[in-house]
């Protein structure tokens, strides 16, 4: 690959002005590699060497080691950054490829080991650090976002009809494909290894089956052991030189993180997405939360700006994704990109009534085969047979290693162009855990209620979104909860499926707001 080529891979990935950049070529490797981040992040040391300068990490994400490992390397003589990613070097250099297994995260990277003439190609074990990537008979080639590659290899510009007739039914694309024809993911936890003299090594450092062996708990003692888990791992999601802000809604996940965070008063904004005319459920609801453990809280608006931007936004929020966004990502790109100027990282509850919960969101649609071409209907009926065997098995790995990198991405993908999005919700060692549920308890909101209790009694007596609060009096909680469930898909449906003949009503009383 020309060098050009990576300059332009890189250039189309430089999606705000507080990214940075840089490159690396190792012409006897036969190796050309460029890289972006967010300036601050975690990843932004990059290049990183040891101190022989004979291996060489560039990554993106972030991990979440235990701290001790790290103190662990600097006693035994290896020099490096604090707050970033330049330990990981080192703890190749102590361990070898068996590092990767150890690491914690969401993230994509590559490490050239000189010393052994190859290159190692690996992500995270959701999958959730994209890798896409094509080969042919010029080269391997590979990136974090498929325009990159479209951006050099023209012959790729061209939709695949098995993974459009997916995205239309489910929303996503499956089975590690893309949405255009030739780009194909690396799967969840590969570990892709390249030299001049062999053949690539394509093999995968972790398997499901690891988590869904484990013996299922008692009720008593899961709780306890995903009390003790959930305790311990929350920490490490406050680290680092950048400051986090908590992104509140009136669900059950954002206080539980809250109930166990223990930060100073006034030290972790808080901050809600809500709208311009009335504060909705989710604002009235963080509000409180945020009073209760005395942090600031803002209400994140779509202000009237909003629409003069919609073109560019829109147009923005497809770009970014990859196109696995539709121009709704607008909004979250407006929002997350006002949270940005709150805290560059953005702690958030996302995953946890999936991980914690059971919670299946990705589901096929309903479309009219009569508004679809005869020829493209078939692809959209094969679909749905597709997702109902990617559905089998073990409800936790499909959701973890499918639901998360396949149907949530998306969204996922506008929101971390704009701030580093962290959630200990999909720790690997608490989503480990959540495996030794007994059944009736994976689906049932009691552990979660009963956490936040303990965390902070105080925070268990304000009703969730939809009413719920730990304990409460069987009959008024019951009112309670209708109420709020009415009043809950009263304002979804406002935002995002009101019937078009509602909304020119609306459109009349709309002076009343």
């Amino acid at each position: 690959m020309e060098e050009r080529d990576v300059f332009h891979m890189t250039a189309c990935m430089i999606n705000e002005p507080f990214y940075s950049s840089g490159k690396y070529v190792n012409n006897f490797l036969g190796l050309s590699i460029g890289w972006v981040c967010h300036t601050g992040s975690f990843s932004d040391c990059m290049p990183v060497w040891n101190e022989t300068k004979d291996v060489c990490l560039i990554f993106y994400g972030e991990d979440f080691n235990d701290a001790t490992e790290i103190e662990d390397l600097r006693r035994r003589g290896h020099h490096f950054g604090t707050n970033n990613a330049s330990y990981l070097v080192h703890l190749y250099e102590e361990t070898g490829p068996q590092f990767i297994e150890k690491m914690n995260g969401s993230f994509s990277a590559v490490l050239v080991d000189l010393r052994d003439q190859r290159v190692l190609l690996f992500n995270d074990r959701y999958g959730l650090g994209r890798i896409y990537y094509f080969e042919n008979r010029d080269g391997f080639y590979f990136s974090s976002e498929a325009k990159s590659l479209l951006k050099i290899l023209p012959e790729l510009r061209r939709l695949d009809m098995t993974s459009l007739g997916e995205t239309f039914l489910c929303g996503c694309v499956m089975q590690n494909r893309s949405l255009f024809c030739g780009v194909s993911l690396l799967p969840g936890a590969s570990l892709w290894t390249f030299s001049k003299e062999r053949q690539a090594k394509r093999e995968i450092y972790f398997n499901k089956w690891t988590w869904e062996k484990q013996p299922v708990l008692s009720a008593q003692k899961y709780y306890q052991k995903l009390k003790e888990t959930f305790t311990r791992i929350l920490p490490r999601y406050f680290r680092g030189s950048e400051q986090v802000g908590m992104s509140l809604t009136g669900g059950l996940d954002g206080r539980l993180i809250m109930a166990w965070a223990n930060r100073p008063r006034g030290s972790l904004p808080c901050y809600t997405f809500g709208s311009n005319y009335r504060d909705p459920t989710d604002v009235k609801i963080a509000r409180r939360i945020a009073r209760l453990f005395e942090q600031p809280h803002q209400t994140i608006v779509v202000g009237s700006d909003f629409f003069d931007d919609f073109p560019l936004l829109a147009e923005k929020a497809v770009f970014v994704s990859d196109g696995t966004m539709d121009v709704t990502g607008s909004v979250e790109l407006y929002v997350n990109r006002i949270a940005r100027q709150i805290a560059p990282v953005r702690l958030t509850g996302n995953y946890g009534s999936e991980i914690l919960r059971g919670n299946i969101a990705f589901k096929p649609g309903y479309l009219y085969e009569n508004v679809l071409a005869p020829e493209f209907a078939t692809f959209v009926r094969n679909a749905n047979g597709a997702y109902e065997k990617e559905r089998q098995g073990h409800r936790q790995s499909f959701i973890a290693f499918k639901q998360v990198p396949w149907h949530h991405y998306s969204r996922h993908s506008v929101e971390q162009s704009q701030l580093t999005v962290r959630s200990p919700y999909l720790d690997n060692d608490l989503v480990s855990q959540t495996y030794q549920a007994p059944p009736e308890v994976i689906l049932s909101r009691e552990p979660s209620l009963r956490l936040i209790a303990e965390g902070k009694a105080g925070l268990a007596e304000i009703p969730t979104d939809r009413g719920i609060v730990y304990r409460s009096t069987p009959v008024i909680g019951r009112i309670q909860n209708q109420y709020q469930e009415i009043t809950v898909k009263a304002e979804y449906a406002y935002d995002y499926g009101m019937p078009q003949w509602l909304s020119r009503i609306d459109h009349l009383l709309a002076a009343l707001h």
